[in-house]
This record gives structure tokens, C-alpha cells and sequence, in this order.
């Protein structure tokens, strides 16, 4: 049984249940994913392909099943993307059965998001009812960065899916202690590793620990469980990397962002300790630029990153609200059963938030502020949870005193990160500031009527909400987007250079070679290939940095007539990179000309 955060007799008395209570939570679930849908999906093509270059890869896979097996930019299969592929693989499908398109590109995060927002309520409601769930979901949608990445084509959607449908596994193991339930949460988070690599397994020390604490079985029961979800992470993250390291490396595409064309070795440096430590890995993009101040880099390290000018608005909204609830319902529930169910649920979803936000505030390698998106089903589920318990309690005055606390914190907090802004809707802060003391004063003087109920959900959800649809209504592009109102600020940062002119489009749709055209920088090929649909080779990768195709591999091609034109002005050429020595061969062995602007070397003529 569950304990409550105060004495039964402390506690409000519960109104009687009206009869169709169950028809009503139904409807108000379908209501959320409604809602959630509209949001998510209205004008998402206003965005156009978003970010090109996981667009061009998306637009491979819709060509070539190698393609879309590996994540190559190019469905001539030279170089793949920079992460793993599986959330190509639901973009790639897409634009196989319905054509590519921009609808194609950025419907499946849509979707991905409303299924996300589903099953985190699906997940609270079994610990903590459907009140709780309800609150939940709509925090969770109603995130800044969450309507940001749920409207566009970066991992960072499925990832999130694939994490909350670990934590709903985990929470159905812990019903009956279920080694299956728990074993399809290491499946889970295998994938997610296929997703974002590293990133995945942030989530796996709160959902191991709420197993060990609270499973109803023997401790060697629980360990030997646990044993085999961490063998289920294994296996389905495993299969992927074994396929990349036994198939044949010259049938295959490089691994982008690797340093020895191994799924592996990108893992564990470029998307892995490269990200934490920074110059780790040599990937491409470097390291350390977490420290620079820049908004589009998480700003400078430290406990304060999460409340930052770069990621406060991103994240930050109701993150007091869940530390103070997670304090409060860890407190209160201090001599509860072992298997209590909703400390357990604190476990899981505190347990998340805190390592997760420990990792992004200190990280010193490549940082963005979307990152944070992952935090956002766990502080939604944070505040949902110890929110409804705590006013379940409300009798109780050190319990009243806890739900002040959440309610104030994020009212003040929420006008501090709408004061950010000032020149946008100046009005809302101080609405929410007016809500806010409107439901401090009821808690103070204990007030109880269900207007005051409302009156919560206002102050907790007015500011997010605001910049949520904000972030909506503006269409977002590049390789660093940014939420509400400032969305526009980060769509230039590491963005490729215009290189589609209509006349070098228009020269790339008449060829017949293999590939098209080559330039440096992945940035640079995915505009010419989305712009003109035909493919383009990204001469080392997303930044010029890799080492493929290497010299002689492009002599290659061009000798064997597969390559009609190289386009100079892409991006790259770093150390270790054949940008650079691509770029001076072809200039020393064919005759610019000048097009639209742009130098071009028809690579079928010297």
C-alpha cells in the first residue's frame, strides 16, 4: 500500500467519486494527446527541413536501404552522420512510404513526442492516479524545449521516448517484481543508446537503484534481476555495434565523427567522454566550448547551468518546484514500507533529474541547451507527483507549508525567466506573479475549494506555457535551435554556409554520375542534395574533419567518371580531414569556373 505524506487523520477528507469518474479521466487523457498533437504537429512545416543535415541523411534512407541502415548523408553510402542511426530509420521509413518531404522529416518527432507524453502518463498514473498523470503529461508538452524538439529532426526526440518507456518498464516491474517488465527496460534503453550513444544511460542508476530499494522480492532476487536488464542493455545496444564492426569497412560507410571508422570508438570519445571532459575522442566540432558563454553552448559549467541564459529558459521552469517536491515527499515518506510505490517513484524520477542535471551542469565538452529536453519527463513527473501528494496532505501544516514552497518558487521563478525577456508579452510575468500570490495566500490561510485548484495548475503552468507556444509559432532552422521567443538566436550557430545557388542546382539535377557534385562539410553537401535531390558527398563529415573520402579514394572516383563536379566553399578541412588536400588536387588538376556566384570544377575534364 502506498503511504500518504501526512497522517490519515491530517489528511482533507476525499470527496466522494462521482460515477463516472473513469469516463472523465478518459476523456481529459484524450483531450492531453489531442491537444499535444495540435501542438506538436500545427504549421510543423514551417520549419521546413530543419536541421539539413540529419534532413539529407533522412533523404538517403528514403533511397537506399544501406542508406538507411547506417545513417549515411548520401545514399552512395560514403559517410554516415555523427550518431547512430535509429532515429533515422523512423524518419528514413516515413519518407520511403509517404515520399520525402519536410512533412516526412519532422512528422515522426511529432509523433514521437505525443506518444512520449502518453506514456509518461500511463507511467505516473500507476504509482500516483490520473490527477497526478493528467498534471504531468501537460508539464511535459507544455516544456519550452520539449515543444522545440518534438517540432524537429534531431536524435533527441526518440531518445526521450525510448528513456520514459524505460522508466514505465521499471515502474511495472516494480509492481510484482517482474523480471520481464524489467528486462524490457534494458531493451529500451539499448536502443536509446542506438540513438544518442552515451546519453542513454544517465537515466540507468535511478532505475536500477528504485529496483534494489523497492522490488517486493529477496535481495538476491532483485540483484539477479537487475543482472539481467543490464545483459537486455547489452544485447540490444550490442547487435548494432557488432553488425557496424564485422560488415566489411570498404562495403560500407565511414563512421562519421570516428577516428578509426569504428561505431565503437565514437561511443565512447566524440559521444561519450569527448562530451564530458571535452577534447576527448577527437571528433569533429572540438571540445571545451561549454565555457565560452556562448547561449548556444550551455554557457559557462557549474550548478547554476540548468537556470543559465542558455538553458534556464530551456528547462527551468518547474525544476525548483521538482527539487522541493522530491525533498518534501523523500522526507515525509522516510519511514514508508520498503515497497512503497510512490517513493519509488521519486527514485525513479528524482533519481534522473538529479544525475542527469549534474551531467549537463558540469559537462565540458559539446554542450547545447536542447539537450535538456531529456530532463523534461522526469521534473514534469517530479512535480506532478509530489504536487498531488502534498495537497492530498494539505491538512497537515508542514505538508501546506511544502506546496506553498513549490508553488512560490515557480512563480517567482517563472516571472525571473519571462523578465529575461522583456520586450515579449511584458504582461504574462506579472499575471503569473499575480496567480502566484493568489494561490500562496489560499495555502497559507487554508483555504479549501476546488477553484483553488485551478488557481495551482495557473501558476505552475502560465510562464512555460507562454514560451511553449512561442516556440510553436516559430519556424526553426540550423544545427542549434532555441525555444520561445529568442528561437531565432541559435538557428545560425554551426550552421552550414549557403552553397544552393538555383544554377548550380540546376547544373547537380541534369548530371547522371553517382554522386553529383562533392564539397567539404556535411553542412554544405546537405543543401546542395536536398535542394537539388541528387547525391552529394560530404567530403569529412559534418565538419570537414574526417578523414574520409581520403585523396586517393576521390582520385578514385573521379577516375572512374563516378563524380561530375566539385563545389568549392564548403566548410572543413581540418586536421586529419581530406578536405584540404581534396580541395588543392582538384584546383591544381581541373579549371574552375564561376556559377551563380559559386566556383565549381567540372570533374569530367581537366
Amino acid at each position: 500500500m502506498t503511504a500518504t505524506l501526512a497522517p490519515a487523520a491530517a489528511a482533507a477528507p476525499a470527496p466522494p467519486a462521482p460515477r463516472n469518474t473513469k469516463t472523465v479521466h478518459r476523456l481529459a487523457f484524450l483531450g492531453l494527446l489531442a491537444a499535444t498533437a495540435v501542438l506538436y504537429l500545427w504549421n510543423l512545416t514551417a520549419s521546413g527541413y530543419g536541421n539539413e543535415f540529419y534532413a539529407a541523411a533522412t533523404q538517403a534512407a528514403s533511397q537506399s536501404w544501406k542508406a538507411l541502415l547506417f545513417g549515411s548523408l548520401d545514399p552512395g553510402n560514403t559517410i554516415t552522420v555523427d550518431k547512430p542511426p535509429v532515429f533515422l530509420w523512423v524518419s528514413g521509413v516515413f519518407a520511403k512510404l509517404f515520399g520525402f518531404s519536410s512533412w516526412a522529416v519532422l512528422a515522426p518527432q511529432a509523433l514521437e513526442g505525443v506518444a512520449a507524453v502518453g506514456l509518461l502518463y500511463a507511467t505516473v498514473k500507476r504509482t500516483s492516479g490520473p490527477t497526478a498523470a493528467l498534471f504531468a503529461g501537460a508539464a511535459f508538452a507544455l516544456t519550452p524545449v520539449a515543444t522545440l524538439m518534438f517540432r524537429f529532426n534531431l536524435p533527441d526526440a526518440l531518445l526521450v521516448l525510448l528513456m520514459v518507456a524505460a522508466a514505465y518498464c521499471t515502474v511495472r516491474a516494480l509492481e510484482k517484481a517482474s523480471p520481464l517488465w524489467l528486462a524490457l527496460a534494458g531493451s529500451a534503453i539499448g536502443f536509446a543508446f542506438l540513438t544518442k550513444m552515451l546519453q542513454a544511460f544517465l537515466v540507468l542508476p535511478a532505475l536500477a537503484l528504485a529496483y534494489l530499494v523497492a522490488a517486493p522480492t529477496s535481495v538476491p532476487k532483485r540483484l539477479l534481476h537487475l543482472l539481467g536488464a543490464g545483459l537486455a542493455v547489452v544485447v540490444s545496444a550490442g547487435w548494432f555495434i557488432a553488425l557496424v564492426e564485422l560488415w566489411p569497412a570498404d562495403s560500407r560507410p565511414y563512421i562519421g565523427g570516428s577516428t578509426n571508422n569504428s561505431l565503437w570508438e565514437l561511443a565512447i570519445g566524440y559521444n561519450g567522454l569527448g562530451r564530458i571532459f571535452g577534447n576527448s575522442g577527437g571528433g569533429p566540432g572540438g571540445g571545451g566550448m561549454g565555457g565560452n558563454g556562448n547561449i548556444g553552448f550551455g554557457g559557462e559549467t557549474g550548478i547554476g547551468r540548468l537556470f543559465g541564459a542558455s538553458m534556464g529558459p530551456e528547462i527551468s521552469w518547474l525544476l525548483p518546484a521538482a527539487l522541493i517536491g522530491l525533498g518534501a515527499g523523500l522526507w515525509f515518506l522516510r519511514r514508508a514500507p520498503r515497497t512503497d510505490r510512490t517513493r519509488a517513484a521519486l527514485v525513479v524520477w528524482g533519481g534522473w533529474t538529479l544525475v542527469s542535471g549534474a551531467v549537463f551542469s558540469f559537462m565540458s565538452g559539446i554542450t547545447h541547451p536542447y539537450y535538456t529536453v531529456a530532463l523534461a519527463p522526469a521534473i514534469a513527473a517530479l512535480t506532478g507527483i509530489a504536487g498531488r501528494e502534498l495537497w492530498r496532505g494539505r491538512g497537515h501544516f508542514p505538508a501546506r507549508m511544502a506546496l506553498t514552497a513549490m508553488v512560490a518558487a515557480t512563480g517567482v521563478w517563472g516571472f525571473i525567466l519571462l523578465d529575461r525577456t522583456p520586450d515579449w508579452t511584458p504582461w504574462l510575468r506579472w499575471v503569473l506573479l499575480a496567480v502566484t500570490a493568489i494561490a500562496v495566500l489560499a495555502l497559507v490561510f487554508g483555504v479549501n475549494r476546488n477553484w483553488l485548484v485551478g488557481v495551482l495548475v495557473a501558476a505552475a503552468l502560465l510562464g512555460t506555457s507562454g514560451y511553449a507556444l512561442a516556440t510553436a509559432a516559430t519556424p526553426h532552422s540550423g544545427s542549434i535551435p532555441l525555444s520561445g521567443p529568442r528561437s531565432q538566436q541559435g538557428a545560425g550557430m554551426g550552421m552550414r554556409e549557403d552553397t544552393s545557388s538555383t544554377e548550380v542546382v540546376q547544373l547537380l539535377k541534369a548530371t547522371d554520375t553517382q554522386w553529383a557534385a562533392a564539397t567539404t562539410g556535411a553542412q554544405s553537401a546537405a543543401g546542395l542534395q536536398l535542394a537539388s535531390g541528387r547525391p552529394v558527398i560530404a567530403i569529412g563529415g559534418w565538419n570537414g574533419s574526417d578523414p574520409a573520402p581520403t585523396l586517393d579514394e576521390f582520385k578514385a572516383l573521379v577516375a572512374e567518371g563516378e563524380v561530375r563536379y566539385y563545389v568549392e566553399g564548403g566548410r572543413g578541412g581540418g586536421p586529419g580531414g581530406g578536405g584540404s588536400d581534396i580541395g588543392e588536387w582538384v584546383a591544381a588538376n581541373f579549371t574552375a569556373t564561376t556559377v551563380g556566384g559559386q566556383t565549381l570544377y567540372d570533374l569530367t575534364g581537366s
